[in-house]
């Protein structure tokens, strides 16, 4: 299952890198049509890099959230229930020492 999380994450982000080229070559192709001046053309390609970047943090944040209910609903703990766990059996163990 982790793997298949794991798999959509990275597709994702490669999308994004993909992205970056693809919009590179689409403000270029409005310069070379005259529809954008040269001087345009930075402004509107860092606009539109950074409404990527914005998708690709909400991809990152959904699939977090997808992978924290695949989890509950699997029952697996996370890590930070293991590490508290793991806390609370150390604590019994030096309590168990001292007696």
């Amino acid at each position: 299952m982790s793997d298949i999380i794991k798999k959509a994450y990275l597709a994702g982000l490669g999308a994004v890198s993909i992205t970056r080229e693809k919009l590179e070559n689409f403000t270029e192709d409005l310069v070379k049509r005259g529809e954008v001046s040269r001087e345009e053309k930075a402004g509107l390609l860092s606009d539109l890099v950074k409404a990527a970047e914005k998708r690709k943090d909400e991809l990152e944040e959904f699939i977090q959230k997808e992978v924290q209910k695949v989890l509950k609903t699997l029952k697996i703990p996370t890590r930070e229930e293991v590490d508290a766990l793991q806390e609370k059996v150390e604590q019994l163990l030096k309590r168990q020492e001292n007696e």
